[in-house]
Protein backbone atom coordinates (compact mmCIF):
# COMPACT_ATOMS: atom_id res chain seq x y z
CA UNK A 1 0.00 0.00 0.00
CA UNK A 2 1.43 3.44 -0.88
CA UNK A 3 2.47 5.74 1.92
CA UNK A 4 -0.43 7.71 3.35
CA UNK A 5 -0.18 11.26 4.64
CA UNK A 6 -2.22 13.25 7.13
CA UNK A 7 -2.52 16.98 7.78
CA UNK A 8 -3.89 18.57 10.95
CA UNK A 9 -4.50 22.32 10.97
CA UNK A 10 -5.98 23.91 7.84
CA UNK A 11 -5.55 27.57 8.70
CA UNK A 12 -4.03 30.39 6.66
CA UNK A 13 -0.73 28.54 6.21
CA UNK A 14 -1.80 24.93 6.71
CA UNK A 15 -4.68 25.02 4.25
CA UNK A 16 -2.58 26.03 1.23
CA UNK A 17 0.21 23.60 2.17
CA UNK A 18 -2.26 20.73 2.50
CA UNK A 19 -3.82 21.80 -0.79
CA UNK A 20 -0.48 21.58 -2.57
CA UNK A 21 0.19 18.12 -1.14
CA UNK A 22 -3.21 16.90 -2.31
CA UNK A 23 -2.82 18.57 -5.70
CA UNK A 24 0.42 16.67 -6.28
CA UNK A 25 -1.50 13.41 -5.90
CA UNK A 26 -0.27 12.32 -2.48
CA UNK A 27 -2.96 10.36 -0.55
CA UNK A 28 -4.05 12.78 2.18
CA UNK A 29 -6.41 12.71 5.16
CA UNK A 30 -7.05 16.08 6.82
CA UNK A 31 -8.60 17.47 9.97
CA UNK A 32 -9.12 20.91 11.45
CA UNK A 33 -10.85 21.64 14.73
CA UNK A 34 -12.54 24.68 13.17
CA UNK A 35 -14.45 22.52 10.69
CA UNK A 36 -12.74 20.20 8.26
CA UNK A 37 -15.59 20.07 5.72
CA UNK A 38 -15.24 23.70 4.66
CA UNK A 39 -11.45 23.80 4.78
CA UNK A 40 -10.36 20.51 3.22
CA UNK A 41 -8.55 20.66 -0.12
CA UNK A 42 -10.01 18.93 -3.14
CA UNK A 43 -9.10 15.27 -3.29
CA UNK A 44 -8.38 14.86 0.41
CA UNK A 45 -10.18 12.48 2.75
CA UNK A 46 -11.83 14.04 5.80
CA UNK A 47 -10.95 12.93 9.31
CA UNK A 48 -13.40 13.44 12.16
CA UNK A 49 -10.60 14.13 14.63
CA UNK A 50 -6.84 13.82 15.11
CA UNK A 51 -7.15 10.12 15.96
CA UNK A 52 -8.80 9.50 12.59
CA UNK A 53 -5.81 11.05 10.86
CA UNK A 54 -3.38 9.01 12.98
CA UNK A 55 -5.19 5.81 11.99
CA UNK A 56 -5.17 6.68 8.28
CA UNK A 57 -1.69 8.10 7.77
CA UNK A 58 1.91 6.96 8.07
CA UNK A 59 3.18 10.54 8.31
CA UNK A 60 1.15 13.36 9.89
CA UNK A 61 1.90 17.02 9.22
CA UNK A 62 0.89 19.57 11.87
CA UNK A 63 0.29 23.27 11.31
CA UNK A 64 -1.07 24.80 14.52
CA UNK A 65 -0.75 28.16 16.32
CA UNK A 66 1.62 27.46 19.22
CA UNK A 67 3.41 24.94 21.41
CA UNK A 68 0.48 24.29 23.72
CA UNK A 69 -1.74 23.26 20.81
CA UNK A 70 1.03 21.27 19.17
CA UNK A 71 1.67 19.22 22.30
CA UNK A 72 -2.07 18.64 22.73
CA UNK A 73 -2.35 17.27 19.18
CA UNK A 74 0.80 15.16 19.60
CA UNK A 75 -0.79 13.61 22.68
CA UNK A 76 -3.99 12.91 20.74
CA UNK A 77 -1.99 11.12 18.05
CA UNK A 78 -0.03 9.12 20.62
CA UNK A 79 -3.23 8.05 22.40
CA UNK A 80 -5.14 7.06 19.28
CA UNK A 81 -6.15 3.40 19.06
CA UNK A 82 -4.92 1.38 16.07
CA UNK A 83 -2.49 4.18 15.27
CA UNK A 84 -0.77 3.87 11.91
CA UNK A 85 1.24 7.10 12.13
CA UNK A 86 4.90 6.65 13.01
CA UNK A 87 6.23 10.05 11.84
CA UNK A 88 5.04 13.54 12.82
CA UNK A 89 6.37 16.51 10.85
CA UNK A 90 5.47 19.63 12.81
CA UNK A 91 5.35 22.71 10.57
CA UNK A 92 4.29 25.00 13.45
CA UNK A 93 6.38 27.70 15.12
CA UNK A 94 6.34 26.58 18.73
CA UNK A 95 9.81 27.35 20.13
CA UNK A 96 12.71 25.01 20.92
CA UNK A 97 11.46 23.87 24.34
CA UNK A 98 8.08 22.72 23.03
CA UNK A 99 9.73 20.93 20.10
CA UNK A 100 12.08 19.07 22.44
CA UNK A 101 9.15 18.12 24.67
CA UNK A 102 7.13 16.87 21.69
CA UNK A 103 10.13 14.82 20.55
CA UNK A 104 10.51 13.24 23.99
CA UNK A 105 6.84 12.25 24.11
CA UNK A 106 7.02 10.79 20.61
CA UNK A 107 10.22 8.84 21.24
CA UNK A 108 8.62 7.17 24.24
CA UNK A 109 6.07 5.48 21.95
CA UNK A 110 8.21 4.89 18.88
CA UNK A 111 7.12 7.90 16.79
CA UNK A 112 9.74 9.97 14.97
CA UNK A 113 9.15 13.68 15.50
CA UNK A 114 10.52 16.14 12.94
CA UNK A 115 10.68 19.78 13.99
CA UNK A 116 9.95 21.64 10.74
CA UNK A 117 8.76 25.27 10.97
CA UNK A 118 8.16 27.16 7.73
CA UNK A 119 8.76 30.66 6.35
CA UNK A 120 7.36 32.42 3.33
CA UNK A 121 3.94 33.64 4.36
CA UNK A 122 0.54 32.91 2.89
CA UNK A 123 1.68 33.80 -0.61
CA UNK A 124 4.54 31.32 -0.39
CA UNK A 125 2.28 28.66 1.06
CA UNK A 126 -0.15 29.06 -1.83
CA UNK A 127 2.62 29.11 -4.45
CA UNK A 128 4.51 26.19 -2.94
CA UNK A 129 7.64 28.30 -2.53
CA UNK A 130 8.01 28.29 1.24
CA UNK A 131 11.14 27.36 3.15
CA UNK A 132 11.02 24.46 5.62
CA UNK A 133 13.64 24.16 8.38
CA UNK A 134 13.75 20.47 9.29
CA UNK A 135 15.45 19.10 12.40
CA UNK A 136 15.45 15.38 13.11
CA UNK A 137 17.00 12.18 11.74
CA UNK A 138 18.37 12.89 8.26
CA UNK A 139 17.30 9.51 6.97
CA UNK A 140 13.66 10.26 7.82
CA UNK A 141 13.89 13.74 6.30
CA UNK A 142 15.48 12.35 3.14
CA UNK A 143 12.74 9.72 2.84
CA UNK A 144 10.16 12.54 2.72
CA UNK A 145 11.81 14.68 0.05
CA UNK A 146 9.13 14.01 -2.57
CA UNK A 147 6.24 15.17 -0.41
CA UNK A 148 8.27 18.06 1.01
CA UNK A 149 9.00 19.34 -2.50
CA UNK A 150 5.28 18.99 -3.18
CA UNK A 151 4.60 22.07 -1.07
CA UNK A 152 7.99 23.71 -0.41
CA UNK A 153 10.68 25.10 -2.68
CA UNK A 154 13.39 25.14 -0.04
CA UNK A 155 13.42 22.26 2.45
CA UNK A 156 16.60 22.51 4.57
CA UNK A 157 17.85 19.84 6.98
CA UNK A 158 19.29 22.08 9.70
CA UNK A 159 20.21 19.48 12.32
CA UNK A 160 19.56 16.10 13.87
CA UNK A 161 17.87 17.36 17.04
CA UNK A 162 14.30 18.70 17.23
CA UNK A 163 14.47 22.26 18.54
CA UNK A 164 17.14 23.24 16.03
CA UNK A 165 14.53 23.93 13.37
CA UNK A 166 12.73 26.20 15.81
CA UNK A 167 15.99 28.01 16.58
CA UNK A 168 16.50 28.85 12.91
CA UNK A 169 12.86 29.90 12.51
CA UNK A 170 12.75 32.25 15.47
CA UNK A 171 16.08 33.89 14.57
CA UNK A 172 14.72 34.36 11.04
CA UNK A 173 11.50 35.93 12.30
CA UNK A 174 13.44 38.13 14.71
CA UNK A 175 15.41 39.43 11.71
CA UNK A 176 12.19 39.89 9.74
CA UNK A 177 10.56 41.78 12.61
CA UNK A 178 13.67 43.93 13.02
CA UNK A 179 13.70 44.75 9.30
CA UNK A 180 10.03 45.74 9.39
CA UNK A 181 10.38 48.00 12.41
CA UNK A 182 13.72 49.55 11.41
CA UNK A 183 12.62 50.12 7.81
CA UNK A 184 9.50 51.91 9.08
CA UNK A 185 11.61 54.33 11.12
CA UNK A 186 13.98 54.87 8.18
CA UNK A 187 11.18 55.53 5.69
CA UNK A 188 9.38 57.87 8.08
CA UNK A 189 12.58 59.87 8.46
CA UNK A 190 12.92 60.10 4.67
CA UNK A 191 9.32 61.27 4.33
CA UNK A 192 9.95 63.97 6.93
CA UNK A 193 12.61 65.36 4.59
CA UNK A 194 10.14 65.70 1.73
CA UNK A 195 11.30 62.61 -0.19
CA UNK A 196 8.70 60.44 -1.91
CA UNK A 197 8.30 56.92 -0.44
CA UNK A 198 8.72 55.21 -3.81
CA UNK A 199 11.94 57.13 -4.38
CA UNK A 200 13.27 56.05 -0.99
CA UNK A 201 12.43 52.41 -1.76
CA UNK A 202 13.88 52.54 -5.28
CA UNK A 203 17.20 53.77 -3.93
CA UNK A 204 17.37 51.50 -0.87
CA UNK A 205 16.46 48.40 -2.87
CA UNK A 206 19.56 48.73 -5.05
CA UNK A 207 21.73 49.73 -2.09
CA UNK A 208 23.03 48.17 1.10
CA UNK A 209 19.91 48.88 3.15
CA UNK A 210 17.72 46.54 1.09
CA UNK A 211 15.81 43.93 3.10
CA UNK A 212 12.54 41.97 2.98
CA UNK A 213 10.54 44.92 4.28
CA UNK A 214 11.85 47.43 1.73
CA UNK A 215 11.79 44.93 -1.15
CA UNK A 216 8.41 43.33 -0.52
CA UNK A 217 6.27 44.67 2.31
CA UNK A 218 6.68 48.39 1.67
CA UNK A 219 6.17 48.42 -2.12
CA UNK A 220 3.42 45.77 -2.15
CA UNK A 221 1.56 46.32 1.12
CA UNK A 222 2.32 49.78 2.55
CA UNK A 223 2.81 51.97 -0.53
CA UNK A 224 -0.43 50.46 -1.85
CA UNK A 225 -2.10 50.95 1.57
CA UNK A 226 -3.46 47.40 1.52
CA UNK A 227 -1.61 46.32 4.69
CA UNK A 228 -2.28 42.67 3.89
CA UNK A 229 0.70 40.34 4.16
CA UNK A 230 -1.58 37.88 5.92
CA UNK A 231 0.83 37.52 8.84
CA UNK A 232 -0.67 38.66 12.12
CA UNK A 233 1.11 41.08 14.44
CA UNK A 234 0.26 38.72 17.31
CA UNK A 235 2.16 35.86 15.66
CA UNK A 236 5.26 37.90 14.88
CA UNK A 237 5.20 39.28 18.41
CA UNK A 238 5.09 35.71 19.72
CA UNK A 239 8.06 34.75 17.53
CA UNK A 240 10.17 37.77 18.48
CA UNK A 241 9.56 37.07 22.16
CA UNK A 242 10.43 33.41 21.66
CA UNK A 243 13.74 34.55 20.20
CA UNK A 244 14.37 36.98 23.05
CA UNK A 245 13.59 34.36 25.72
CA UNK A 246 15.73 31.70 24.08
CA UNK A 247 18.64 34.06 23.42
CA UNK A 248 18.60 35.07 27.08
CA UNK A 249 18.60 31.40 28.06
CA UNK A 250 21.52 30.77 25.71
CA UNK A 251 23.45 33.75 27.07
CA UNK A 252 23.81 35.44 23.68
CA UNK A 253 23.42 39.22 23.14
CA UNK A 254 19.88 40.60 23.36
CA UNK A 255 20.18 44.41 23.33
CA UNK A 256 18.55 44.77 19.91
CA UNK A 257 16.09 41.98 20.58
CA UNK A 258 14.86 43.74 23.73
CA UNK A 259 14.17 46.95 21.81
CA UNK A 260 12.45 45.13 18.93
CA UNK A 261 10.38 43.09 21.36
CA UNK A 262 9.09 46.30 22.96
CA UNK A 263 8.05 47.70 19.56
CA UNK A 264 6.07 44.58 18.69
CA UNK A 265 4.57 44.17 22.15
CA UNK A 266 3.29 47.76 22.01
CA UNK A 267 1.99 47.41 18.44
CA UNK A 268 0.18 44.18 19.23
CA UNK A 269 -1.41 45.69 22.32
CA UNK A 270 -2.48 48.84 20.49
CA UNK A 271 -3.66 47.10 17.30
CA UNK A 272 -5.03 43.66 18.21
CA UNK A 273 -5.87 41.52 15.21
CA UNK A 274 -3.70 43.62 12.91
CA UNK A 275 -1.40 42.68 10.04
CA UNK A 276 2.32 43.16 10.71
CA UNK A 277 2.53 46.02 8.20
CA UNK A 278 0.29 48.08 10.50
CA UNK A 279 3.38 48.76 12.58
CA UNK A 280 3.97 51.48 9.98
CA UNK A 281 0.78 53.31 10.99
CA UNK A 282 1.47 52.71 14.67
CA UNK A 283 4.92 54.31 14.50
CA UNK A 284 3.91 56.96 11.94
CA UNK A 285 1.14 58.27 14.16
CA UNK A 286 3.50 58.81 17.04
CA UNK A 287 2.27 56.01 19.28
CA UNK A 288 5.75 54.50 19.40
CA UNK A 289 7.41 57.61 20.82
Amino acid sequence: MPEQFGFIGLGQMGGPMAGNIAAKGFPLTVYDKAGTQGLAPEGAQLGANAADVARAADTVFLSVPDGKVSLFVVDEIIASEDRRADVIIDLSTIGPDAAREADARCKAVGITYIDAPVSGGQAGARAGTITVMLAGPRAVVDAHQDVLHGFAKNPFHVGEEPGQGQAVKILNNFLSGTAMAASTEAVLYGLSQGIDMKTILDVVNVSTGQNTATADKFPKRILTETFDTGFATALLTKDVNLFLDNAREAGTPTKIAQAISEVWDETNEALPGSDITMVYKYLRDGAGE
